[in-house]
């Protein structure tokens, strides 16, 4: 049976990326975006839903995302869906979550007039190579051994 697994998503950040590194050295950024939609009901009424995703980034690209990204800055993803499931170290339930691991991203604005004097001021194509794969045995799981 064939299967495709691509998300690409548009959104604002909804905070400050989270870079570290794993024990190997392998960079991670966890990073929230929120996603709006917008329509009118039957009744003429304006609607809007917003959904929440957690994204993790790895390798040269989750530095990138750390150095130039804010909360609140747009940002335009392109990734997978993984599905993450552990065990609660407090009540010992089984949890689980559906995230996105990031292959390719975009800036979608420059930076400027926001104070970040910091920021690129073009739009740098930033997934022009690949994002990196955590390497096999470092994926980042909900557990002590990853320093979130």
């Amino acid at each position: 049976m064939a299967s495709f697994n691509k998300v690409i998503l548009a959104g604002n950040l909804t905070r400050d990326p989270e870079l570290r590194y794993t024990p190997k050295g392998t960079a991670i950024a966890r990073l929230g975006i929120a996603c709006n939609r917008k329509w009118k009901s039957e009744t003429g009424e304006m609607k809007e839903e917003v959904t929440f995703v957690d994204v993790d980034a790895f390798g040269k690209t989750a530095e990138t995302i750390g150095q130039y990204l804010k909360k609140g800055r747009p940002i335009l993803i392109e990734g997978r869906l993984r599905y993450d499931t552990w065990e609660d170290k407090q009540s010992g339930q089984k949890k689980s979550k559906l995230g996105v691991v990031l292959e390719n991203f975009q800036f979608l604005d420059s930076g400027g007039g926001r104070g970040d004097s910091d920021a690129p001021r073009s739009r740098p194509a930033a997934g022009a190579a690949p994002a990196a794969e955590p390497p096999e045995g470092d994926v980042p799981q909900e557990s002590d051994d990853v320093p979130f």
